[in-house]
Formats: structure tokens, sequence, C-alpha cells
């Protein structure tokens, strides 16, 4: 590849001891394409970088003097240099000591051993690779590793215990036993990270294949009950008089596994994880009837502002998204259950919007019940109102509806001010459409409007 020619180029011409590290080393032997390059200098990593960007035609460099390194872009390559160093760090601190160091220097303060394997850009050994710690042969195994004691790895930075459950889900490995007692001894530590980084990890774990296999992770370490104690609050199951409800965690992992086989939108895959998040607090017993949840999906849509907010996620359209999804996610389910009338099918269509067909995929992956014979009849309703909302849609264009008859013409028409009346009527033309009593039509609109301005004692406007 040129550019690791020009890497190579570099290195002999400035007397530089440079290697590739990490991530790409690691994706090369597993057969992953990556075009994100780390390398690690044994001197200055940007200065380095500025002599690679001369041979690149000049492509410019981004330098973070605070870290030490610096990023350019070539082609399809991100390429990120940072000179090789020692770390240590304070217990209460998140910022380590940094002093230069040598290639097993930088090796040992990376996390995992699959993450401290380097390549050789120097023309004495060029192409060696560099493996102290057993990378590949805990590539071969499957397994998450720390290149030193974990309790001491993790306590360095907390963070990477996130990290060591995002990868075990991305890549479907196991955690080292020993990692994984340290997670659960040190889960407190992931106190002193910001909530930013911490949903960084999450949001990598939400978008793998299988976010349940992290998740999963999470609750059994406690890492969960640190950050999203509403999540792991759902795990469990009661009995009363011989009656249980479903643990609805695991449920709750499911609906997840289910819409990301359908779907790679990051704030649907968060619809699932919050779609039953009120549940624990809105569960009753009712004897003759069993475990209720009633209005789940209204408490559950009050709480996904306070959640984004303490887990630092975006509190504009995507938290608004999510509070809809969470809010509507059991009428679509309510229609399957009986033959749902245009009526409910027309303000389905005006309450979800654009957002109707991610609602529909939410409302088909919540079919998680072990009945075949249940399942089967709900994907079969589930199919038919899918088919309704098409036909409503056509019929009635009521999917993100704009009122035909705005307040400025009732205001001219009546020659009214802004006022009660104007919303009354506004309120009654929607609702006529809505229930079928007229047609989405801006003629059949202003009769309705006159004769439901009459009712309210007002009169046309005369000339």
């Amino acid at each position: 590849m040129p550019v690791f020619k020009t890497l190579a180029e570099v290195a002999e011409e400035t007397g530089t001891e440079a290697y590739v590290i990490g991530g790409f080393v690691r994706d090369l032997l597993l057969d992953r394409r990556v075009t994100d390059l780390d390398v690690v200098t044994v001197g200055d990593g940007i200065d380095f970088a500025q002599s690679v960007s001369k041979k690149l035609d000049n492509q410019p460099v981004k330098v973070f003097k605070t870290y030490g390194t610096a990023m350019l872009k070539y082609g399809d390559w991100d390429l990120e240099f940072v000179g090789a160093r020692k770390e240590s760090y304070s217990r209460d601190s998140r910022k380590p000591q940094v002093e230069p160091g040598s290639l097993r220097d930088d090796q040992l303060r990376r996390d995992f051993s699959i993450n401290a394997l380097a390549i050789s850009l120097n023309k004495v050994n060029l192409g060696e690779l560099s493996d102290p710690f057993g990378g590949v042969e805990d590539l071969k195994k499957g397994l998450i590793r720390t290149p030193t004691d974990p309790h001491r790895t993790y306590s360095d930075d907390p963070l990477r215990m996130m990290r060591a459950i995002r990868f075990a889900t991305q890549l479907g490995f196991a955690i080292e036993e020993d990692s994984m007692k340290a997670i659960s001894e040190m889960k407190g530590r992931l106190s002193i990270v910001s909530a930013e980084r911490v949903n960084v990890e999450l949001n990598k774990i939400i978008m793998a294949e299988r976010p349940s296999i992290g998740f999963k992770l999470l609750f059994k370490t406690g890492l969960l009950h640190e950050f999203f104690p509403e999540l792991a609050q759902l795990q469990g199951v009661e009995e009363q008089a011989g009656i249980r409800h479903k643990d609805n965690f695991y449920h709750t992992l499911e609906v997840l596994d289910n819409v990301a086989v359908e779907s790679n939108n990051l704030w649907l895959r968060w619809s699932a994880i919050l779609h039953d998040i009120a549940k624990p607090p809105t569960k009753r017993f009712q004897p003759g009837i069993g475990w209720t949840f009633h209005g789940h999906e209204d408490k559950g849509a009050r709480m996904v502002p306070k959640i984004f907010k303490r887990l630092k996620l975006p509190l504009d359209n995507q938290m608004k998204y999510v509070q809809k999804m969470v809010a509507l996610h059991l009428r679509p389910i309510a229609l399957t259950k009986e033959e749902a009338t245009d009526s409910a099918i027309r303000r389905l269509l005006f309450d979800a919007g654009d957002d109707i067909d991610d609602l529909m995929i939410l409302c088909k992956s919540d079919i998680t019940s072990k009945n075949e014979k249940k399942v089967r009849r709900y994907l079969s309703n589930y199919e038919r109102v899918k088919e309704r909302l098409v036909e409503v849609e056509e019929k009635d264009k009521v999917r993100n509806w704009q009122p035909p008859i705005s307040g400025d013409e009732i205001m001219q028409t009546f020659g009214i001010k802004p006022s009660r009346n104007v919303g009354i009527i506004k309120n009654s033309i929607k609702e006529a459409i809505l229930e079928g009593e007229i047609s989405n039509d801006p003629e059949e609109a202003r009769r309705f409007m006159l004769e439901e301005g009459k009712k309210l004692g007002l009169e046309p406007k005369k000339g």
C-alpha cells in the first residue's frame, strides 16, 4: 500500500524508529477492513507527521500539542501519530503523568493485549510483528485480556472497563476471567469518567450486531448499575398468587436485538432500550387480572429527558424522536388485537408522521412471546395493520398532516383576533378529518369551519 511505503521512507530518511500499532494491526489479523492508522514513534510524533505530510503532497496536519499527537487524512486513510510514552496515574484523576518511552513502554500502557500489537516500519526489520503480551494467541482464542494486572489497567483508566465489554460485543470475544472479576470489583471507579466518554463506548455497544451481548456483560459486572440504574432495575421476576410477569430486562434486550436486525438507526435502538423503562414504577398486581403496567408508555416518555441529560446524550431532535417512539410503542400493538377503524389508523399516522415505519419496526420487534401460536397470530395481524396504514395514507394523506385551514384564515373569515375560539375551530377541523367526518380537503374544511363558527356564535365577516 502506498501509504505504508511512504511511512517507511520517512522513518528511514529521518532516522526515526516507527511502528503501526493498535487497532489496525488487530483488524488486519482478523481480516477486518479498517482505514484508521495509528503510528507510534520513538521520538517526536508531531515532527514525524509533518515529514509524512511533505511526502503526501503537503496534506494538512492537525496538531494537538497537549496530547502530543497529530492527525492527517490521505485518501481513505485517517492517520494519527504519537510519540511512544510511559504513563502513570494518580488514583483520583484521569489525567496521566506522561514521559517519553520505548516501544515496549507504549505497548504496556495499551488497554488490551490485542491492541498492543505493532508492525515495524523500520528498514532493519520492516513488517516484523511485535507481540510482547500474547495478543496473537488471544486473537486466536477470542479473548479480551489486559497486558498487565487488570486492576492496574482499569484503575489507570476506568473507561477501559467499558471498552473491554465493547470489544467483546463487537468481536464476539470472551473477557478473561481475572479481567471480569476486576471489572466487578472496580466498577465504582467509573464515576471519575465523564458521561460523554461513557456514552461513546455505550453507543458503540448499541450499534454492534448483537448489542445484547454487551448489556448482559454490563449487568453481570455491575457497571450498568453505576451509570444506567433504570435499565438494571428492569431485571427480575416477581410472583403473586402463582402469577409471574416476564423479566423485562431480558425482554428489552431481545427487542433491542430484533431492532438491530432491521435497522442501523442508533436512536431507534435507543427507543428499544427505553420502550419499557417505566415498567418498574408502574408495576401493580391486581387480583383476578394479574400484573399490570398501566401508563408505562407515557411515564417512560417523561423519563427520557432525564436519562438523556444524565448520560449527556443529545437533548434536541434525537431525544424527541425517542420520546415519541416510547410514547407510541403500544399503539400499533393495540391495533393488531382487533379490527382497527380508519379513525384509529389515521390518528396513528398523524401522531407518528414520518417515523411511522420506524415505529412499526419497534412494534414488530416487541413481539417476543415464547408461545409460537401467539407470535404467528400477532405477526399476521401486524402485517394487516401495515397494509391498512398504506391504504388509509393513500386515501386520506394524513401522515405529516397540515391543517387545510390556518389560524389566520379563521381570524380573517370571522373578523376576530387571536383567541380561544380560533383554537377550538382548528381543533374541531383536525378531529373531524381524523374521525373521517370530512375529507382532508380545503373546501370541505371551510364549510365545516363556518358550521363550527356558527355554534360559537360567530358570523363570517362581510365584505
